[in-house]
């Protein structure tokens, strides 16, 4: 297929002065000089800021620490400033802490709706403008999220970082967003859509992403997988090749933001983007590639054809992150104090741990609720720890799922779950 804007059509003509010499900033800078705050003030890890009349969530301050952290370590590899573009600003915060925090050399704050603009100036007036060497270090726009993309595509301005902050399950930025990202730069992509995540609008879903999705009992671990891989879907049609460094569901919204990493590649016949099916009959999931889309059964039908086997799809089947990335988000978290503190009821360290344990390449989709093995082994739900270390032992993978707090993630087939579930409790 071919790039939405082909390269040959680009012209280095920026609608605004290019930064010259950006200067890297290591830390988290100086003392911000108070603002003049009204009953709307907010804090997040130490950085005030106004919401005003801006749609705001507190609880998607976990969000905004992950992307904080990530933002970090991308510019600590890359040894130069690190250039932000948040298209979907809102109040700004998100471009507060990557200027004040994550130490940007520059952030483009843009939010379509120009009433907000008196806020987001104040919220960021206590960074300076301009770096001792002369370069801008932000500016605030007001153009749909859209045209600053493609804007900035034409002109060859990219990013390291591009972060989405949507809303629902608009995804017709994606492919203009890959665009304006650098090479190896991140894409920082979100969706709120928790209806055609569960199933109950299949051809939303694959308006918006690609992929036809039916009921199943992970569906907030489809939603991930549904936005990876619609992404995925969008880089390929450029040339490009994106892989996720670590994905977050929070069940306030519901909220499922995914960080991707762009490279320049496109499918590959092995590629982790395909098929996965449920057996509601007997719990069995199964990924299935492309190619044996016509084979599609469960071991419980002895390879007949059931009703009772429903299929969602293409998703991204891989790992939904990148434990070395995640590892070193954890010992950076540790080294700042984020890591021994709840932000808004989560325990950041606690919640990237988990996700370390997700990221086992052996571990396939999904996740079983224990209540699911209670039902269908008829016993009360053994202890998740006491699970999960037995399943080792039996020598599967297995961990907790950072999605629901009462599941596990296991290679083990729902077959087996319900037989060492039962002997745990000692029923034959």
């Amino acid at each position: 297929m071919t790039a939405l804007f082909p390269p040959q059509t680009l012209f280095p003509l920026p609608l605004f002065p290019r930064l010259r010499n950006p200067s890297p900033r290591t830390g988290t800078g100086p003392r911000r000089k108070p603002l003049t705050l009204t009953g709307s003030k907010e804090v997040e890890r130490g950085v005030e800021f106004e919401t005003g009349d801006s749609f705001f969530r507190r609880e998607s301050a976990v969000g905004r620490d992950l992307g904080v952290l990530a933002a970090v370590l991308h510019r600590k590899s890359l040894g130069r400033g690190l250039r932000v573009l948040d298209a979907m600003c809102g109040c700004g915060v998100r471009s507060l802490r990557y200027l004040s925090q994550a130490g940007a050399s520059f952030v483009w704050a843009n939010d379509a709706f120009e009433g907000y603009r008196g806020l987001i100036l104040s919220n960021l007036s206590g960074e300076a403008r301009v770096s001792p060497g002369g370069d801008r270090r932000w500016v605030v726009t007001h153009l749909v999220a859209n045209k600053v993309l493609a804007d900035r595509y034409l002109q060859r301005d990219f990013f390291d970082l591009v972060d989405i902050d949507s809303f629902g399950s608009d995804s017709s930025f994606m492919r203009l967003a890959i665009a304006a990202v650098k090479i190896g730069g991140l894409l920082y992509i979100t969706s709120t859509d928790g209806y055609s995540s569960g199933g109950h609008r299949p051809h939303h879903s694959l308006d918006s992403y690609g992929a036809y999705v039916r009921p199943m009992p992970y569906s907030n671990e489809i939603g991930l997988r549904m936005l990876i891989g619609g992404a995925y879907r969008e880089a390929a049609a450029s040339g490009f090749h994106l892989s996720p460094l670590f994905s977050y569901y929070s069940y306030h919204g519901p909220i499922f933001r995914v960080m991707l990493q762009v490279a320049r590649g496109k499918l590959h016949e092995n590629s982790q983007y395909s098929f996965i099916s449920y057996c509601n009959q007997c719990g069995n999931s199964e990924t299935f590639p492309w190619e044996e889309l016509g084979q599609i059964s469960c071991p419980c039908r002895n390879g007949g054809v059931s009703r009772s086997v429903v299929v969602s799809g293409p998703l991204w089947t891989g790992p939904l992150h990148d434990a070395a990335y995640l590892t070193e988000m954890l010992k950076l978290a540790r080294e700042w104090g984020w890591a021994c503190t709840k932000q808004k009821d989560v325990d950041l360290e606690k919640l990237l741990n988990q996700m370390i344990d997700e990221s086992d390449p052996q571990l396939p989709p999904g996740y079983i609720k224990l209540d699911e093995i209670a039902r269908r082994a008829k016993i009360n739900s053994p202890p998740i720890s006491t699970l999960i270390s037995t399943l080792e032992k039996e020598g599967y993978v297995a961990s907790r799922s950072h999605i629901v707090p009462n599941a596990v993630k296991t290679n083990c087939p729902m077959a087996d779950c319900i037989h060492i579930a039962r002997e745990l409790r000692h029923v034959r």
